[in-house]
């Protein structure tokens, strides 16, 4: 992955910029060439000398910020960078590189840069779940950064708490993981994701509906028209905005997303079922608002089953296609998740714990196991959806490559 590569470490304030040092030596030994930018706070923890002598390339801070020779450094790196790093990324940083500032030439080197970019966050556990923080994570996910999750650990105020710098090692491993310099994996493929919470009238103004905020398809959606594939994003409603690039068909219904995925999915060359759907829906549909009176106090809702969708799906599946489900579950798992992935007839499966209050419905977060057709099972660490829908649809683009 990283063999060739030009990498450009970016290293801040924090008392765990030694670290930086170690991956810049990682990153060398798995054959890229690193060059780093310090910020002036991180010059008061790491000299740039010891970064010159690791990395035998000059090391850029503010004080190459204003010469008189004609050069333009910050441009000059920018445009030699094949993946930028910031790491680690202060509060501060952070701040800087969401909101386009570019007022030190670690700022403006990463403004000019058009590589792929990451962020591997190092701060306080008060500063790192700050409004203001998460925003700004947000905004760099929504700008298509990779935000690492920081770790959970000692803190250098002497208690634990997550804000923790990954260790190098760490870093690796997740950087070859979601593949950040990968090639467009899907071109040229078709894929329908579905997303949201479908939504069963009672009457005109009630539904039943659940907690999917369809952050989730929204993320795969995305993802996979990165890697290159011709995307139909199948929404209930949401208050999200669709990727740019993909086609939007809007439901609302589990019968509706039903019709939409069986109309499309023969052309389709895979289908990823991340919407939430309804297991039951109203047996009656009133066609007045139901009022309150005394003759149905004790009024009794009859629900009758919604069509399985991916049951259908496995019918008509041919040979070449891939489909790909969700399990949301709050107990027995992998159990659930098995017994879903072998009765369906699906390619894979994620799934994931959505009692846990930290990912799940309406988190920016997620955490799941994605378990394939021989049963070989990937936990991903917690972090970002758009990072899991990264690594999803990895997963996808090589099971697709088989077919």
């Amino acid at each position: 992955m990283f063999e060739g590569k030009h990498v450009t470490l970016t290293v801040s304030g924090s008392v765990a910029a030694y670290k930086a040092a170690i991956l810049a030596r990682d990153l060398q030994r798995l054959g890229a060439t690193v060059r780093v930018v310090l910020t002036a706070a991180a010059a008061k923890f790491v000299t740039p000398a010891t970064f010159a002598a690791l990395t035998k390339q000059p090391v850029l801070t503010d004080d190459q910020w204003w010469r008189a020779d004609g050069q333009i450094p910050h441009i000059e790196l920018a445009d030699w960078t094949d993946l930028a790093i910031a790491a680690p990324a202060s509060a501060n940083l952070m701040a800087q590189l969401a909101n386009g500032l570019a007022d030190d030439i670690a700022s403006a080197t990463w403004l000019a840069t058009a590589a792929p970019k990451v962020v591997v966050p190092a701060m306080n556990t008060h500063m790192w779940q700050a409004p203001a923080t998460q925003r700004n994570r947000q905004t760099l996910i929504a700008d298509g950064v990779t935000v690492l999750t920081p770790a959970t650990g000692a803190l250098a105020e002497g208690y634990r708490g997550t804000g923790r710098f990954l260790e190098p090692a760490e870093i690796i491993r997740q950087l070859q993981e979601l593949s950040p310099l990968g090639q467009q994996s899907l071109q040229g493929k078709s894929v329908i994701v579905t997303a949201g919470g479908t939504r069963e009238r009672l009457d005109p103004v009630r539904f039943l509906t659940n907690d999917s905020s369809g952050k989730m398809g929204y993320a795969v959606a995305e993802a996979a028209q990165q890697a290159g594939a011709t995307v139909t994003l199948i929404t209930a409603p949401t208050r999200l905005t669709p990727p740019a690039g993909v086609t939007v068909v809007p439901i609302q219904s589990t019968s509706d997303l039903a019709q939409a995925v069986l109309d499309r999915f023969p052309q389709a060359d895979a289908l990823v079922m991340a919407a939430a759907v309804a297991d039951f829906q109203p047996l009656d549909v009133a066609d007045q608002k139901i009022k309150k009176s005394a003759d149905n106090d004790g009024l009794i809702l009859k629900l009758r089953k919604t069509p399985d969708i991916l049951a259908e799906v496995a019918k008509i599946k041919q040979p070449h296609q891939v489909t790909v489900g969700f399990a949301a579950e709050t107990q027995n798992l992998l159990a659930n998740a098995q017994h879903k992935l072998h009765s369906k007839s699906l390619d894979l499966l994620a799934a994931n714990d959505v009692s846990r209050t930290d990912i799940g419905f309406n988190s920016d977060d997620n955490q799941v196991t994605l378990i394939d057709a021989n049963g070989e099972q990937t936990q991903t660490p917690k972090t970002s959806k758009i990072q899991i829908a990264t690594l999803l649809v990895d997963q996808l683009a090589k099971i697709l490559a088989t077919k």
